[in-house]
Parts: C-alpha cells; sequence; structure tokens
C-alpha cells in the first residue's frame, strides 16, 4: 500500500485532525500513512516517509522495533514509552511514544506526544478534577455552615433585647456583625449553586467591553486596558451574566495586584481573544474553542500558592477572600470550558477556554 491507495488515504484521513503527531506503519514498521501534524513537526512531506522505515526516525528505535516484533497483537495496547524525535537540521523533539494494534489488521497506529503537550493536558485534566472536588466540598460545606448560624445569630438577637448594659450590647452587636458576615461569606460560596444555567447567543467581545468599562470605572487613572480582539469570532450559546462575572472576577483581580503600579501610572491590562483548533479540555476534544487572555505586567503569582490559585479561600492579597478564581472557573466551567494560569514576574497570563459550535 503507498499514500495513493484510496484506501490507505480514506481509512486514515481523519488523523490529519489531531493536533497529535500520528503515523500508520505495516508489521515491518514502514510508514504508511502520516498525518499532518508529524509532517509539520518533522518538515518532511509524507512522500518522503512513505516506505521508510519509521524506528530510524527515534532516538531508541530497538524500543520500537521490539515492539512491532512481538506476535501478540494485545501487547501494543500497553506498549509506550518516552524518546526522542529526530527532525531535519532541527533540535530533537521528547516525545511519549504509544502503539497500538489497527483492529483486524496487522497495521500499527503510533501516536507521539510531545512531552510538553502531554504535560499541559494532564494539567487540564487535574484543574477539571480539582474544581469538581472543591465545589463538592464547599456546597457541602457552606450547607453545614449556614443552619447553625442562623441559630447563633438569633440567640444573639435574642439577648440584645433582656439586656440593659449598653457595653454588653456592643458584644452582641459583634456577634450579629460577624454572623452576617459569614452569611455573606457563605452566600457567596452557594451562589454558583444557586442561579439557572441560562443560554442565549452571546459575543465574547461584548462581554470584554463590559468588563473593562467597569473595572475603569473603579480605576480612572493609573490603569491601561488595552484591547486585541479577533472580530472574527462567532457568536455562542453561554450565559452573558455568569462569564461577565468570571471575567470581571480575573480583571479586578488583575488590577488590585497592580495596585503600586496604578498609582506609579505603569499598570497594564490586555484583553486578546483568539480562535484556537483541535484543542483538548478535559478529555473532549473540539475542532474550535475561544482562547480568551488576561495578561497583566504585575509582579506574579507567589510561587507558594501558585498551585492553589484556584482553590477557595487561597489568595496572597491581604483582605482578599480567595473567592474570585474559584467562582470564574465554576462559571466557565459550566460552559464546558477551563482557566489556567501562567505567571512569572511582569507577565501573568490567565487563558480562558471555551468550545465554540
Amino acid at each position: 500500500m503507498s499514500f495513493d491507495s484510496p484506501d490507505v488515504a480514506q481509512r486514515f484521513a481523519a488523523l490529519d485532525l489531531l493536533s497529535t503527531l500520528a503515523v500508520v506503519v505495516d508489521a515491518r514498521g514502514a510508514v504508511l500513512f502520516a498525518n499532518a501534524a508529524l509532517e509539520s513537526a518533522m518538515a518532511m512531506s509524507r512522500r518522503m516517509l512513505e516506505g521508510v522505515e519509521f524506528a530510524q526516525y527515534l532516538a531508541s528505535p530497538s524500543l520500537l522495533r521490539s515492539g512491532l516484533s512481538s506476535t501478540d497483537g494485545q501487547s501494543y495496547a500497553a506498549l509506550s514509552f518516552d524518546t526522542g524525535l529526530q527532525r531535519m537540521a532541527q533540535e530533537p523533539l521528547f516525545v511519549h511514544v504509544t502503539v497500538t494494534a489497527v483492529e483486524h489488521t496487522e497495521l500499527k497506529l503510533i501516536e507521539l506526544w510531545v512531552l510538553e503537550q502531554q504535560a499541559r493536558q494532564d494539567r487540564e485534566e487535574r484543574l477539571v478534577e480539582q474544581a469538581q472536588a472543591n465545589k463538592e466540598l464547599v456546597r457541602n460545606l457552606a450547607h453545614e455552615i449556614k443552619n447553625p448560624l442562623g441559630g447563633i445569630r438569633g440567640a444573639a438577637q435574642l439577648l440584645e433585647m433582656d439586656l440593659e448594659s449598653k457595653e454588653l450590647k456592643e458584644y452582641t452587636q459583634v456577634i450579629i456583625h460577624e454572623a452576617d458576615r459569614l452569611q455573606s461569606l457563605v452566600d457567596r460560596l452557594l451562589a454558583p449553586h444557586r442561579h439557572p444555567h441560562q443560554l442565549a447567543d452571546l459575543n465574547i467581545h461584548e462581554v470584554c467591553e463590559r468588563v473593562r468599562s467597569l473595572v475603569l470605572l473603579e480605576y480612572p487613572r493609573g490603569l491601561k486596558i488595552k484591547r486585541d480582539y479577533d472580530i472574527s469570532i462567532p457568536e455562542f450559546k453561554g450565559d452573558r451574566a455568569q462569564l461577565i462575572q468570571a471575567l470581571l472576577n480575573i480583571v479586578q483581580n488583575a488590577a488590585q495586584v497592580l495596585g503600586d503600579m496604578v498609582e506609579q501610572g505603569t499598570a497594564e491590562i490586555v484583553l486578546r481573544t483568539r480562535v484556537v483548533r483541535q484543542v483538548t479540555i478535559g478529555r473532549q476534544r473540539h475542532r474550535l474553542a475561544l482562547e480568551l487572555h488576561v495578561i497583566d505586567n504585575g509582579p506574579g503569582v507567589p510561587d507558594h500558592i501558585k498551585e492553589r490559585i484556584f482553590y477557595p479561600l487561597v489568595t496572597g492579597r491581604d483582605g482578599g477572600s480567595g473567592l474570585g478564581l474559584p467562582l470564574a472557573q465554576t462559571f466557565v466551567q459550566r460552559h464546558h470550558g477551563l482557566i489556567e494560569c501562567e505567571s512569572m514576574p511582569g507577565r501573568t497570563d490567565f487563558r480562558i477556554l471555551i468550545p465554540l459550535p
């Protein structure tokens, strides 16, 4: 068989839609089909790869050869290893290789995951699982706090009615005030679970402009919020109020972190929108997705909380509640999306991904 064979081309054409590097080989390990991602990564055309033993492009060719020579077809599902992918006039790519048998044939599918990409997908999966666990924990904890809190406040009010001493009434007022503060905190924890998901056609740039105007009203001087929009992004079904709140939480958080720079007039936030193709969010592959960046030039997220910023009540700012980012993550996940963060001194980038139709 060759690339000119309609059977091969049609059968494996779907592999061209993957961002994963993929190649189909025969029983001898010779290349029958390579997808577009592999062509791009190796800077070689399919015709150049056709009929060539693929193992020779790996830093550890014996690992692939020994796996392919196995007579037990079931072993291929378990065959995986890390190695280098040799490329023309370029540095090798470090990849994770998996080999599986193509059903009812002697052909094998070899998938190569660039290790940086694999690490990113693992991080995304952890974020999704973490957010789900946090949501259940917070909801249960908030309900457990709410009931006794009402009893404490009611008892303090009844006690205050029987007190004549002004000084003692000050103590009951402290109890009532703190109970109200905790009630407000509980209400914010429960907020995402109370409001139904109201979907309608929306334009992401209307959301961005709404948030931009709200934050600039709060910071009329010393803060620049720049636009970098891809106006070709289509409308999609979403909850406008929830997405405004999610983006507002992130932008307000960035503005608060930039406090000293706002006073100096050097604070800057960039709202950037793009379309990305063939993106994986929580193990689900999407043909198109919205990519919305909130980039600031602040000091960055402190190292000791960098891995926990989406946990409830975790904050790196004095007086912060630690609820803004977890709530934003919850609202975005309701749209089957995800928020990621990459941060270093001078540049923090919150990246919102939401699937597009």
